[in-house]
């Protein structure tokens, strides 16, 4: 499996990709293909010991950075690592793309350079995230589309049911409409329209889902437009990362508070393990027409591998084909 991965995206490019791809490649066996400034990807690995050498590396001479228009993958940078990749997709010459770079410029290149599959309205970002019962669920749309119509909303659900099934590993996955209540009457005529579609199709929908209960495994799938869930995706992942850090705060207050963490040690590693964003590494682009995954922006080493991983296993269970014939 042949994966392009894009050297220059995401704030610890490009060291920290690199290392990424090679502990990728040595476990799971894939042919990863680097596109980037040659110069300084090559020059990050002689530095830091990384052998990149069974990798095949493109060279580009401009980089998308987080503060670039999401059309400058299109217009003014042509010769990105981003653009050029996803061009190299869209030609066949990898079987999916991942970058930690620019999220909307992802977007963007995702819908308009590889394409959509036939029928889908719009692509959606689509996360994974954790819960407390030690699952997970996927929020689309995270932002890829800040308006949204209610036919949307229903590919979404039926985009995100086939991925958390084939996936990750979840039978007859559940969907919740993001509302205010969980009552059928609230929210808006976006809410009311799209409650109407997704209960008279054939996934097995839940109903309407408060954000309060996502943390506790209320749905498999979180529908939502993307101005909402990007704002539920941002608060969730804030509220975690603060959480933790109280616990360790906390944990390392005083003599006696270590003496306790070292007795339920084992059990905190657990935790701390369900709630890291970094086992998850990354999210589709829900609906190219081929595999386009977004790792964090912060992402290290060990997430940047865990999003390859999560490739490698889109590509093998052929989501888009299957999301492709459920759209159809």
């Amino acid at each position: 499996m042949r994966i392009i991965v894009d050297a220059m995206g995401g704030d610890n490019a490009p060291l920290e990709i690199i290392k990424g791809c090679e502990e990728a490649r040595q476990e799971y066996g894939l042919d990863i293909i680097l596109v980037g400034s040659e110069n300084i990807v090559k020059k990050s690995a002689e530095e830091n010991g990384v052998d990149i050498s069974k990798m095949l590396l493109i060279n580009t001479t401009e980089v998308i950075s987080a503060d670039d228009d999401p059309q400058s993958v299109l217009k003014s940078k042509p010769d990105s690592s981003m653009t050029v990749a996803m061009k190299m997709l869209a030609d066949g010459e990898g079987d999916a793309f991942v970058s930690a770079g620019n999220s909307g410029a992802l977007c963007v290149g995702g819908t308009l350079l590889v394409k959509r599959i036939k029928g889908v309205k719009r692509p959606g970002f689509a996360p994974v995230l954790p819960h407390f019962n030690g699952g997970c669920f996927m929020l689309v749309d995270a932002g890829a589309n800040l308006e949204s119509r209610p036919e949307m909303l229903l590919q979404y659900a039926i985009m995100g049911s086939a991925y958390m099934e084939k996936v990750m590993g979840i039978n007859n996955p559940r969907v919740g409409l993001a509302n205010v209540g969980t009552e059928e009457h609230k929210g808006l005529e976006l809410q009311h329209k799209a409650y109407e579609l997704l209960k008279d199709s054939q996934l097995n929908f839940v109903g309407n889902v408060e954000a309060r209960d996502l943390p506790y495994g209320a749905c498999d799938v979180f529908v939502s437009d993307g101005f909402t869930g990007n704002m539920v995706l941002k608060t969730y992942e804030g509220v975690a990362k603060a959480l933790m850090g109280k616990v360790k705060e906390l944990l390392s207050k005083s003599a006696k508070n270590k003496l306790a963490a070292a007795l339920i040690i084992s059990d905190l590693k657990t935790l701390v393990k369900e709630f890291d964003y970094n086992e998850y590494g990354g999210a589709p682009i829900m609906g190219t027409a081929k595999p386009v995954f977004k790792a964090h922006g912060s992402a290290k080493a060990r997430t940047f591998k865990n999003a390859l991983r999560l490739t490698k296993n889109y590509v093998d269970a052929n989501v888009v084909e299957e999301i492709a014939k459920a759209v159809k």
